[in-house]
């Protein structure tokens, strides 16, 4: 099987991508999955666990940069936008505004994918998009580009 065999890519998280690149999972990388949906949240969880990395789980906004400034490490917030209490724009707002914090990226995760959804959370200051529902088989590598830097932004 090649470096840039698809099946090999799923079962190492830090083999080359079909591009050729290199995007390895940095070492106990840490996401906070900011999701109100059980179900939503078991399954970016566990595609998450597949790639080595861990995930903590807030709610809803409200209190997230209270939560997020307990967590050792953080590498990435993966914010849903519609949310009780307080949605993924007011988090996004009051994490830009935490000194700690304001330079995670933070992506916008959303049933309402839209191109208007999508710039609408480019001009608020996400760090990129993704459109649920989530697709499995691409979710990994998304999340490896997201983690070396690279904006992603993606209906589904």
């Amino acid at each position: 099987m090649s470096a840039n065999d698809p099946q090999d890519t799923a079962r190492n998280p830090n083999a080359e991508t079909q591009t050729g690149r290199k995007t390895a999972i940095p070492k106990d990388a840490t996401v906070l999955v900011v999701e109100d949906n059980v179900a939503n949240f078991v399954l970016i969880a566990r595609m998450l666990g597949f790639l080595g990395i861990h995930c903590e789980w807030k709610t809803s906004g409200y209190e997230v940069v209270e939560y997020a400034d307990t967590l050792p490490r953080l590498d990435l917030i993966l914010m849903d936008i519609r949310l009780p209490y307080e949605d993924g724009y007011g988090a996004l707002r009051k994490i830009r505004s935490s000194e700690r914090l304001k330079s995670i990226p933070i992506v916008a995760v959303t049933a309402e994918a839209s191109l208007e959804q999508m710039n609408k959370a480019r001009e608020a200051g996400f760090d990129g998009f993704l459109g649920k529902p989530l697709d499995p088989d691409r979710f990994p590598d998304q999340i490896r580009r997201i983690l070396a830097g690279e904006p992603v932004w993606e209906m589904s």
